[in-house]
């Protein structure tokens, strides 16, 4: 076997794999350049441990699934029994399959077995051109018995200048809320234990060195590409290791491996960045647009109709709705929940999905032919994995819901979840999806929902969850298959279900059920540092928000929503002609401004007052620019001091102006800083990133939009 150096786009993994064991990671992080493959085995025997007196006579390794039997002493990588034996094992390396790009490997298989515990174990390993590593573990029980699997995680070696950890948590409309420690000795786990990603899903788990910020030090991260129960963690050990990693969650009994059968890990995503928190984004973003299934069209700016009707559908008042959506520039029109039998609240109906002929006597063909006649696409909500025991489905079929024997899990917004896993209840779902769709070929995009916890989730007696997730995904691909125009959003209660592997089946995810525009800044920004502005849902709400009843003006609304997919979630019907015309303008300006937001390069601005927030985000080639400064609340200073705009070429010389077409924040101030009274100032880009510009005096919760074009 050999040592192998991966190396792409700023990111080397060194890789002995020379066996007699599994192999190890001697090096994950900055690009180590051209190494001669002379001196790689030099550099593994120079990150070898030494013997420390009371522990093991020769160096632990930290191998790719690290093991008892080679000394590790953290959390298991495997754990499992074969009837209460083979509860330990030792992996030998029994082959290396290594593809060459062109440019070096990129990518490596691993083959080992274990002969005693009658296992085998595959590892995949990618570095793909972005320094995304990929890593994913696949199990197979070659005995003549059963093998019950408790866990298996992927991990990897992070080296001990990452000395803090930074993670995120959240609830129901206050997702993405950002949590940052030093990193101690022991584990520092986080567990989803919902059957779905999770209001509290930490997206990235970050380690990095002293004070890492946005644009400066270095960082690691790993993200769990699971949709259902999963863990992500960080262990420092006492003997010297430091690691990342992350897997499925799995219940007791939930993965029993017949004789033949293999587990498959989720897929972890690990990203290394010498220049903060944006370098891990932009490597990030940049593998997620190059997926062949990444949108590719203009993000149409979408109004959906929840906040201005609710389940208080009437033909003529969504038609009129319509009307005055095309007239701001909406582009696609969002049937909300409400449209089914049953359902005019949200205690009845989950299940039975045919149109309400009480409601619609002629279905939906004359709002969606409406909505089509004035140019604009046409979408419909759906939440296909739940059913509300007061539904016509339910009361025919009680033993599709995911249940512990005997009695019902605990109601949740008056409904429960179906078993996709249980055959019947599937092919009801996938018929009546794609009857829908076809009965009906103007939708072209569904609001795909997921309103609660999958609690005491069992299928056929056992735990369910892991079934459950795979049964989602097989309905979501085939739905895709037999009509790969239509587009899907993932909305689970908001920003419930957003991860990379639900992502590789939709099109977007719905951020948070919370359009208050202070807390939104805060949401997209955390969400923003896993996905693209394109695959972020962020809507314009009401003046008064229908969660946290905070009232602000038009302007601080449309520029947060503006950095996303772009929307509305408001009773436009009730504007008047010139708030309707204000509206229009910032539609506009999106549209102007939208093919620069879907494919630059996003920058956050690490700023010293925390009530001062800065982004933006920067062409490819550094020509063109748009930044937000936002003042979330009053200062200690009296001014925000000048603001750094990041990203720009350093050489170049660059005119910042404030947005045109829209109107300017409020401001505290008897004049304007000299360059924004003059109207815009021309400097260079080294300036610009290091002296940056004076702010104006802000109010609390107004925002600045300046956009920046090179000149030179």
């Amino acid at each position: 076997m050999t040592v192998l150096h991966l190396r792409r786009a700023r990111t080397s993994l060194v890789l002995d794999a020379r066996g007699p064991g599994l192999p190890r990671v001697a090096h994950w992080g900055a690009d180590l350049g051209p190494v001669p493959a002379g001196e790689l085995p030099a550099l593994v025997r120079a990150t070898v441990a030494p013997v420390a007196h009371s522990g093991f006579d020769a160096p632990t390794v930290l191998s790719l699934l690290p093991e008892a039997g080679a000394g590790w002493g953290g959390r298991p990588a495997l754990a499992g029994h074969r009837d209460r034996a083979a509860w330990s094992t030792d992996f030998r390396l029994t082959g290396l399959d290594v593809a060459d790009d062109g440019d070096g490997p990129a990518r490596v298989g691993v083959r080992a077995a274990d002969d005693a515990a009658a296992l085998s174990l595959t590892v995949e390993i990618t570095l793909d051109p972005t320094g995304l590593v990929l890593l994913r573990h696949r199990l197979r029980n070659d005995g003549a018995t059963a093998y019950e699997l408790r866990e298996l995680t992927p991990v990897l070696p992070v080296p001990p200048v990452a000395t803090e950890l930074l993670d995120l948590t959240g609830r129901w409309c206050r997702e993405r809320s950002p949590q940052r420690h030093l990193w101690p000795m022991g584990a520092w786990v986080r567990e989803g234990r919902h059957g779905r990603t999770g209001h509290d899903a930490t997206l990235l788990l970050v380690a990095g060195t002293a004070g890492f910020g946005f644009g400066h030090g270095e960082v690691w991260a790993v993200h769990t590409a699971w949709s259902g129960d999963h863990v992500t963690f960080a262990e420092r050990r006492p003997t010297g290791e430091s690691v990342l990693g992350g897997g499925e969650l799995l219940a007791p009994g939930e993965v029993l491996l017949d004789p033949g059968a293999e587990y498959a890990t989720p897929l972890l995503y690990a990203v290394f960045s010498d220049a903060g928190l944006d370098g891990l984004s932009h490597a990030l973003h940049t593998h997620l647009r190059a997926r062949p299934q990444h949108p590719t069209t203009s993000r149409p700016v979408t109004l959906n109709v929840w906040e201005a009707v609710y389940f208080d559908h009437d033909l003529e008042r969504l038609r009129a709705l319509a009307d005055h959506a095309a007239e701001v520039g909406v582009e696609r029109f969002v049937l909300d929940d409400g449209w089914f039998r049953g359902r005019r609240h949200d205690r009845a109906g989950l299940g039975d999905w045919y149109v309400d002929d009480a409601v619609w006597p002629d279905g939906l063909h004359p709002l969606v032919d409406h909505v089509r006649g004035r140019g604009m696409r046409f979408g419909l909500w759906v939440e296909p994995e739940m059913v509300n025991p007061d539904s016509e489905l339910f009361r025919a079929h009680p033993g599709w819901v995911l249940s512990a024997p005997g009695r019902l899990p605990p109601g949740w917004r008056h409904q429960q979840v179906l078993d996709l896993a249980h055959p019947p209840a599937y092919a009801y779902l996938l018929e009546r999806l794609d009857a829908l769709l076809t009965a009906y070929p103007g939708i072209d995009y569904l609001k795909w929902d997921h309103n609660r916890d999958l609690t005491e989730a069992g299928h056929r007696g056992r735990p369910g969850v892991h079934g459950q997730t795979l049964a989602v995904y097989r309905l979501l691909d085939e739905l895709r298959r037999r009509h790969p125009g239509v587009e899907i959003e993932s909305c689970a209660s908001g920003g419930a279900r957003v991860d990379l592997e639900i992502l590789r089946r939709t099109d977007r995810v719905w951020a948070s059920d919370c359009n208050d525009a202070l807390e939104r800044l805060a949401i997209q920004r955390w969400t923003g540092l896993l996905l693209p502005p394109e695959l972020v849902g962020s809507h314009i709400g009401p003046e008064r928000s229908h969660t946290t009843h905070r009232v602000h003006d038009l302007g601080f609304r449309a520029a947060t929503a503006l950095f996303g997919h772009h929307g509305i979630e408001w009773d436009i019907g009730a504007l008047d002609p010139a708030q309707r015309r204000e509206l229009a303008g910032w539609v506009a300006l999106h549209k102007r401004l939208r093919p620069l937001l879907h494919a630059g390069r996003v920058v956050r601005v690490d700023h010293p007052d925390p009530a001062v927030w800065a982004h933006g985000v920067v062409a490819h080639d550094a020509s063109h620019g748009v930044y937000a400064v936002a003042r979330l609340a009053t200062s200690v200073t009296q001014t925000p001091g000048p603001v750094r705009l990041p990203g720009l070429a350093p050489r170049r010389r660059y005119a910042v102006r404030p947005v045109a077409g829209v109107p300017g924040p409020a401001t505290a101030q008897r004049a304007a800083p000299g360059w924004l009274a003059d109207g815009g100032v021309t400097l260079g880009g080294a300036v610009l990133a290091a002296v940056g510009l004076q702010m104006p005096a802000l109010h609390p919760e107004q925002t600045l939009l300046l956009e920046v074009t090179a000149t030179t």
